[in-house]
């Protein structure tokens, strides 16, 4: 009987509130689709690709052996490995402002359902730990679009979640338009483990969770930040970044 009114009920709402397509708000057969023509529009990253920033590679090394792009060869980022679902682009800049901007929290978990793949589901100790934001800007967007991702990244992994372990105790600019050792000098000292949480994050694998990457200013400061309160290995995982000769 609870099975037959739960599927009644959601007749009716999907009659009177239909699922959209997350980028344009097509109508869609199912929640968290993406229709047709924006489906065909992302770019999903994954193998062959650099092992630690995971920018794509145009053909596979031989032998299995894992490879870094030049960038990281040069000058390594702090985290240990980053992937995300898809490349930056205009369906994924969409979703993602909808997230960030829009008053869309169910956005959410429209990318956890892509950056999933990328994570280990209940695999070991790995802590899921959000980029965090300042309070001040919380306190004008109502929410951190990263918390809410890691959240539902958690549910469907099984990982846990720490949402305050790490904290932005700097409010920064915005990073749009500066270049890559501007967006370092604005995100120094930013970012700091909560009193007490060095006991959660000693000898751990973090999965910072993030919406987009764009430089590595922000997630080589947060990476900074936990390894010297003592996590033993910081990954990234993000919605979509920005494809180009590596993080700069």
């Amino acid at each position: 009987m609870h099975a037959v009114v739960r599927s009644a009920l959601r007749q009716a709402v999907d009659f009177a509130l239909p699922p959209r397509c997350p980028a344009c708000g097509v109508i869609t057969p199912a929640p968290h689709n993406f229709c047709l023509d924006c489906w065909q529009s992302l770019t999903f990253l994954g193998e062959p690709c650099c092992s630690r920033c995971g920018l794509p590679f145009d053909f596979a090394a031989g032998g299995g052996e894992e490879v870094e792009c030049g960038s990281c060869l040069a000058e390594p980022p702090r985290f240990d490995r980053l992937r995300a679902a898809v490349a930056y682009g205009e369906v994924a800049r969409k979703v993602a402002l909808k997230l960030k901007y829009s008053g869309r929290p169910g956005v959410a978990e429209t990318l956890a359902r892509f950056m999933a793949r990328h994570v280990a589901a209940g695999k070991g100790e790995a802590l899921l730990v959000p980029v965090p934001l300042h309070r001040w800007r919380i306190w004008k967007r109502g929410y951190n679009q990263s918390a809410l991702i890691a959240t539902a990244l958690a549910k469907r992994t099984g990982l846990a979640v720490e949402l305050d372990l790490l904290r932005r105790v700097k409010a920064t600019p915005l990073l749009r338009g500066l270049n890559r050792r501007e967006r370092a000098l604005a995100v120094r000292g930013a970012f700091a483990v909560k009193d007490g949480g060095k006991a959660a994050l000693a000898g751990r694998q973090i999965l910072l969770v993030d919406d987009v990457f764009t430089s590595g200013a922000t997630a080589n400061a947060c990476a900074r930040a936990l390894k010297r309160a003592g996590a033993a290995r910081v990954d990234i995982v993000c919605w979509a970044r920005v494809v180009r000769a590596g993080p700069d």
